[in-house]
């Protein structure tokens, strides 16, 4: 099957050869999320992208990813008008506290204050940037693999995913599939995390292994990063990234 321009970045994901394809395309385009944010595009000095950063803000992850990305200056700027709109918001709704009335037996419901910080918290700029895009590379990787044989046999043949997101193609294959092929795509998943949590486990074991006096000598086989990889396979990322 050719490749069209919005096949590539999944086709490029699957062929990176890493434990979970939906873990690559989405570790691009957070990164790419992030250098659009505080890079030397410098999208931060747009009005129309800086009351978007002011409103949102960003997660806590992504908060770390802006300062460990190495602009100072960007991150500075981003952070004096946002917190200076926060500082205003959040004096307003402490002036105005309140806490909502709550039944029989309770001491009341949730303040303006709580509701007003969990809201503030829940959103960030770079989470939205990116989040629709990755929900159109799951969509196109269902039209993918129903439509291009030489993918499907790179999927069956590769390492699997992450748990979660084996999740995410579970919940998501009944409304990109139609009947039978759902069901036979579960079937294939099964087959191939199966196989895939195998191999890790095998690899962590002999990890383990390597440890000891008679094997000091032995060849490590493909296990010296198995401790980053089975950590990916269960939970999803990459935990090697985290390193400062």
């Amino acid at each position: 099957m050719k490749e069209k321009l919005y096949t590539i970045p999944v086709n490029d994901a699957v062929s990176a050869g890493d434990e979970c394809p939906l873990c690559y395309a989405k570790r691009e385009l957070e990164n790419g999320a992030i250098e659009y944010a505080v890079g030397p595009g410098a999208s931060y000095m747009e009005s129309d992208i800086r009351e978007m950063t002011d409103r949102t803000g960003f997660c806590e992850r992504h908060f770390n990813m802006m300062y460990k990305y190495g602009n100072p200056l960007g991150n500075a700027l981003i952070l004096s008008s946002h917190i200076r709109k926060v500082a205003a918001d959040l004096k307003k709704e402490m002036a105005n506290y309140s806490r909502a009335k709550g039944g029989l037996f309770s001491k009341g419901g949730e303040s303006n204050v709580e509701r007003y910080i969990g809201e503030l918290t829940g959103k960030c700029f770079v989470c939205d940037y990116y989040g629709e895009t990755y929900k159109r590379y799951v969509a196109t990787f269902f039209y993918l693999y129903e439509n291009d044989e030489a993918f499907r046999e790179k999927i069956r043949g590769g390492k699997g995913f992450c748990l979660p997101h084996m999740r995410e193609l579970l919940a998501s294959a009944p409304s990109n599939l139609p009947g039978q092929a759902a069901d036979d795509f579960s079937k294939m998943l099964f087959e191939l995390q199966a196989r895939n949590i195998d191999r890790i486990e095998e690899d962590i074991s002999w990890f383990v292994e390597k440890f000891k006096y008679e094997n000091k000598d032995k060849d490590w086989k493909e296990s010296k990063d198995a401790i980053p990889r089975a950590i990916g396979k269960l939970v999803g990322g990459y935990p090697q990234d985290n390193d400062s």
